[in-house]
């Protein structure tokens, strides 16, 4: 299997997914100083593509995903663990950045280069002449074919309650 095989297995996910939802990607920016006043660090949305699975499918991409955060408004509140304090400032940075509150933006995202492969694109690899995705990092892989399709008909038809 090559780039072209692969590409075309994406192209044919983002053919069924047309009518899925989408969620937004974006990228962290710490705050910078503007006349030596400190700016709060906000999450600047660089577009939107199907969350599926290890994986964010945009219209001429492939990325890897990374964290997911739910905007919401900054609130002072008393945390017991630092990695809550942290979560928290990342929600407001999504909320400052423009993503409505409640929504998910994506973060920690890297496009993922499908002319090489062969070489380290995790999660995606070709074994064996076959393209493979590693669906979790204790995990093993599955071919991109059986979990496109696996997981493009749970985004168009998600269990109930879900």
């Amino acid at each position: 299997m090559n780039a072209h095989d692969v590409r075309a297995l994406f192209d044919a996910a983002r053919a069924r997914l047309a009518e899925a939802p989408r969620e937004r990607f974006g990228d962290l920016q710490e705050g910078r100083r503007t006349l030596g006043i400190p700016r709060a660090a906000r999450i600047m949305v660089r577009g939107t593509g199907w969350h599926v699975g290890v994986l964010l499918i945009t219209d001429d991409d492939v990325l890897a995903t990374g964290d997911i955060v739910r905007s919401r408004a900054e609130v002072r509140r008393g945390f017991a663990a630092e990695s809550q304090r942290r979560r928290a400032e990342l929600a407001a940075a999504a909320a400052r950045g423009g993503v409505p509150e409640g929504e998910s933006v994506h973060i920690g995202w890297h496009a993922i280069d499908l002319d090489a492969l062969g070489e380290r694109t995790d999660p995606l690899a070709i074994r064996g002449g076959e393209a493979m995705v590693r669906w979790s990092a204790a995990g093993g892989f599955m071919p991109l074919g059986r979990y496109l399709d696996e997981r493009v008909e749970l985004l168009r038809h998600p269990p109930e309650r879900a």
